[in-house]
């Protein structure tokens, strides 16, 4: 595998960076989403946590349950793309490491 020990330390070298950078990567991780109305925007970070909340001008004509349906739905998709962006870094991570 490594025909020296200076190989096997740049290896893990090489590796515990990579490390550092995924974690950077996944730390920097946000996503934002607009309801199709307009009215309300969610924006999270990589983990799900609500960075920011706005709404438009939109809110004040729905109801309490429409309300809720698209404030839910806005940031569920919020955090589906945070989610899905993370899992993504893994990914090529893994395949990375796996060569």
């Amino acid at each position: 595998m490594y025909e020296t020990m200076d190989e096997l330390m740049a290896a893990v070298r090489q590796r515990l960076y990579r490390i550092r950078d995924l974690t950077d990567d996944m730390a920097g991780v946000r996503a934002e989403e607009t309801a199709s109305n307009g009215s309300i925007t969610v924006a999270v970070d990589g983990n799900g946590t609500l960075l920011d909340l706005r709404f438009s001008q939109a809110v004040s004509s729905m109801s309490p349950t429409e309300f809720e349906s698209v404030l839910v739905a806005t940031a569920a998709a919020a955090v589906r793309s945070a989610f899905e962006r993370r899992g993504e870094l893994v990914t090529a991570f893994n395949e990375e490491v796996a060569e």
